[in-house]
């Protein structure tokens, strides 16, 4: 309904050219009551605009030019009436989840690039490094929290990922699992798997949040290995199109969501999808490298230059999420990438039960101790109870060896 009438008033054009809005976008967003006519002619149907509106208009259009959709503009406006405070506060949270969701994509772009510059076969390179000699290839499962584990050999993918001829040198992933229930919590929900072509780790949170953790990876189980010609893209389709399954997998359990991390094994690459703060790691050449972007606010803060990282680690909502699989109406947008590997690689993909404990030259440490994966998963999860555990704890170890 029309604003009240207060003050000296403008016709739609003169109030359009002064708020640097379109006379369309005035209509527009008085259908969706954002900014009504301070009083409509009931006989010709024309606007008119109050001096005072000014400040809201100029307000909504700064907000649409940083992109905020009209839902969220709606918010701040209302916040800004009564707590300018807040409001500022609800356009900061907003522009960190740009920031971070610009960082992904920025680094899915680098990822692209390098594939594209690059040799188009990991069977070249590893050709040249079969002396590499790292084990027989054996490795284990695991996908929920009852500390059962079964076990079985992978198999070898005889060709690379992007489709190149079969015959070529094949490598194998050779990994092991561990789920911990940690020092403090009372029940288990982190959930974790691995088999020759899939890694995952999921961290629930909320009343059913082991029930969502599990129907997330159980949904991952379902992507296919990829065939022998299958491309980086069409793994990164299948793998996108999966998480959109665990989003919904996850719909229905009362206020509860949780983080997906995975992996796909193609026999040259890693194709990897993320949403939320578990992370993917890779130790190569005794050198630890992070492969995904924690999707918090405090990160998105990071990111931003707002806060500085050694900060970051005591804040204590430094676990708020920005991307979760929660079953809403909207699936997140998972962080996308593929990773080039080598004989010698190590991975690691763990819920925030070990890397928000442990340093990162810890992790290094466990990882480079020249010990096969059961060992380092085992020597993970002892380093998370040595610093009290107070999370659940979920580990994939997953080292690149000849077939």
């Amino acid at each position: 309904m029309p604003a009240p009438v207060s003050g000296p008033m403008l016709t739609i054009g003169d109030f359009a050219r002064a708020s640097r809005l379109s006379a369309r976008a005035l209509r527009r967003y008085d259908e969706l009551g954002l900014l009504p006519p301070a009083r409509v002619d009931p006989f010709t149907g024309y606007r008119h605009y109050a001096v005072e509106q000014l400040e809201r208009a100029r307000l909504i259009a700064w907000l649409r030019r940083i992109g905020m959709p009209l839902a969220e503009v709606g918010r701040v406006c209302a916040l800004s009436a009564s707590d300018a405070s807040g409001a500022a506060r609800a356009i900061r949270g907003y522009w960190a989840r740009v920031e971070s969701e610009t960082a992904a994509r920025r680094d899915l772009a680098a990822s692209l690039v390098d594939r594209l510059k690059g040799p188009t076969e990991m069977s070249d390179e590893m050709a040249e490094a079969m002396d590499y000699g790292m084990g027989d290839g054996t490795g284990d499962g695991m996908t929920d929290g009852s500390g059962d584990r079964t076990t079985g050999a992978p198999r070898a993918v005889r060709a690379s990922a992007v489709g190149g001829p079969v015959g070529r040198a094949a490598f194998v992933l050779r990994t092991a699992v561990r789920l911990d229930r940690g020092l403090v919590r009372a029940a288990q929900q982190d959930a974790a798997h691995a088999d020759p072509h899939l890694l995952a780790v999921a961290d629930g949170y909320g009343p059913e949040g082991g029930r969502a953790a599990l129907a997330a990876v159980g949904a991952l189980e379902a992507v296919p290995p990829p065939a022998p010609s299958a491309r980086a893209g069409d793994v990164l389709n299948a793998l996108e199109d999966a998480v959109r399954t665990a989003d919904g997998a996850v719909s229905g359990l009362d206020g509860s969501g949780t983080t997906l991390t995975a992996a796909v094994w193609t026999g040259g690459r890693l194709a990897l999808a993320h949403v939320g703060d578990s992370r993917a790691y890779l130790l190569r050449d005794g050198s630890l490298v992070r492969l995904t972007r924690d999707h918090t606010v405090v990160q998105a803060l990071v990111d931003a230059g707002e806060l500085d990282p050694a900060e970051a680690v005591d804040r204590p909502d430094r676990a708020l999420l920005l991307k979760a699989l929660d079953g809403g109406d909207v699936p997140p947008e998972p962080e996308l990438g593929v990773h080039e590997t080598r004989p010698g690689d190590r991975y690691l993909l763990c819920t925030d039960g070990l890397s928000a404990v442990a340093p990162a030259e810890a992790i290094r440490h466990a990882l480079a101790a020249g010990v096969g994966p059961e060992e380092a998963a085992d020597a993970l999860v002892a380093l998370a109870r040595g610093l009290g555990a107070p999370d659940n704890v979920a580990c994939v170890v997953a080292d690149v060896v000849p077939a």
